[in-house]
C-alpha cells in the first residue's frame, strides 16, 4: 500500500511552491481565482502518487471527491462554523467562497492529469 516515488515528491515540492507564489503575488485574475484551483488539484494527486500504492484513478478520484469537499465546505461557511473566520491560514487552505468556476478548474485539473498519465503509460 506505501510506496515513495521521488518523482511525484519533487512535482509536489514544485507545485506548492508554485501555489505559495500564486497566493503571495497575484490577488485576483485569472492566475489566482482559475490557474490556482486547476494545479491544487494536480497537487492533491500528486502528494497521494509521492506515498500511496494506488491506481491514478482511484488517486484521481480521490483527489477530485477531497478538493470538491473543500469547495463545498466553503458554500456552508465551513470556516466561520469553527470559529476560524479570523485565521488567515485556515481562510487560504480551506477558503471562503464556493464559486461553481473552481468546481471547473478542479474538474479540468484532473481531467489534465488523466491524459498525461495516459500517455505516459503509452512509452
Amino acid at each position: 500500500m506505501l510506496k515513495f516515488r521521488p518523482a511525484y515528491f519533487i512535482l509536489t515540492i514544485i507545485l506548492f511552491i508554485t501555489e505559495i507564489c500564486i497566493a503571495n503575488f497575484f490577488h485576483d485574475g485569472f492566475i489566482r481565482n482559475n490557474l490556482g484551483d486547476f494545479l491544487v488539484v494536480i497537487l492533491i494527486y500528486c502528494f497521494i502518487r509521492s506515498f500511496f500504492n494506488l491506481s491514478v484513478l482511484s488517486t484521481s478520484i480521490a483527489a477530485l471527491l477531497f478538493s470538491y469537499a473543500v469547495e463545498v465546505s466553503q458554500y456552508f461557511k465551513f470556516v466561520e462554523k469553527l470559529g476560524l473566520q479570523n485565521s488567515k491560514i485556515a481562510r487560504i487552505l480551506i477558503g471562503t467562497s464556493f464559486e461553481w468556476a473552481d468546481i471547473l478548474a478542479y474538474t479540468l485539473g484532473i481531467g489534465f492529469v488523466l491524459l498525461i498519465e495516459k500517455l505516459r503509460s503509452k512509452t
